[in-house]
């Protein structure tokens, strides 16, 4: 098999590409979102007030934070696996860029499409939940028809449509996650390069 030689432009700019896309999951892990693994905590105001389960040092367990789009959820319902897409197709091109490297990488981009899909549709059907760390009310179902009639499956969708704001992203956005998750990104790239190449 041939391998495909990128420039070194090329390859700068492939290597961005899957770097930042790490960078945008890292970050999602730090935005409260249904389909999160973290739980959520909100800022107590009175610390003696609120002891025991769910709470640590300032802070209160509220998952129901989860079903309002904040920071990366105002991009996309799915912050977390949908960076897998640019990534999948970037690493095809840095991994070598043969069949077999598209194969792989491309598979992943459908499957993180097509899961992120299927978690929708379950919504869309009224089957279940979404999500692995839920402790909300008995209103949850309700208002995670909400938050998706207030998001996007495809990135910026929601923006472009009216749905959501510009401005309350930029507010809201991530950024220290973000910026740390680029270099951290790009060294779980170089790793992964060694070790396929």
């Amino acid at each position: 098999m041939r391998v495909m030689i990128l420039s070194e432009q090329d390859f700068i700019f492939f290597y961005g590409v899957a770097s930042t896309s790490f960078a945008v999951s890292i970050a999602s892990l730090f935005n409260a979102s249904p389909m999160s693994l973290m739980p959520s905590f909100k800022k107590i105001k009175n610390e003696s007030a609120t002891t025991g389960f769910g709470s640590i040092v300032g802070f209160q367990r509220n998952d129901s934070l989860k079903l309002e789009a904040r920071g990366l959820t105002r991009i996309t319902r799915h912050p977390l696996i949908l960076p897998v897409v640019p990534w999948g197709v970037a690493t095809s091109y840095l991994a070598g860029g043969r069949t077999v490297d598209f194969i792989l990488f491309g598979g992943l981009a459908l499957y993180a499409i097509a899961g992120c899909a299927c978690q929708d549709l379950r919504i869309m059907r009224k089957e279940g939940s979404v999500g692995t760390v839920m402790s909300t009310s008995e209103d949850a179902g309700s208002l995670l028809e909400i938050f998706y009639s207030r998001t996007s499956f495809v990135p910026f969708a929601a923006i472009v449509d009216g749905r959501q704001s510009i401005d309350i992203l930029l507010k809201e956005f991530p950024i220290i996650p973000f910026i740390l998750g680029i270099p951290t990104g790009a060294l779980i790239q170089s790793i992964l390069l060694q070790f396929l190449i």
